[in-house]
């Protein structure tokens, strides 16, 4: 039997600024990975994935050390990640015959 736990969180006013800053950060981290792959799909043909990616981030994080590199690594993969796993989805419906979206 699985449990499940609901926490409120109400969080400080600086704590709430904290949480808008990494959320505003990742999504930036979102399209501009997203950006990545569509434009070298479309300029040189060449698929990216999360493993490409996810090997640059390092260099992100050091080049940017007060946006993308004051959160977590394992955060930012996780980001990452769920690009991948959109992707994925993305061609296995377009493989399997049903409209994309």
């Amino acid at each position: 039997m699985r449990r499940s736990f609901k926490f409120l969180l109400r969080p400080t006013s600086r704590q709430a600024a904290s949480l808008a800053a990494c959320l505003e950060d990742h999504r930036q981290l979102y399209n501009a990975a997203l950006e990545h792959r569509r434009t070298a799909y479309r300029k040189a043909g060449v698929t990216v994935r999360y493993g490409d990616q996810s090997g640059e981030s390092k260099h992100i994080r050091a080049d940017d050390p007060d946006g993308q590199g004051r959160w977590s690594f394992s955060s930012q993969q996780a980001t990452l990640r769920r690009l991948d796993k959109a992707f994925a989805a993305l061609f296995a419906r377009v493989k399997a015959g049903r409209t994309p979206g």
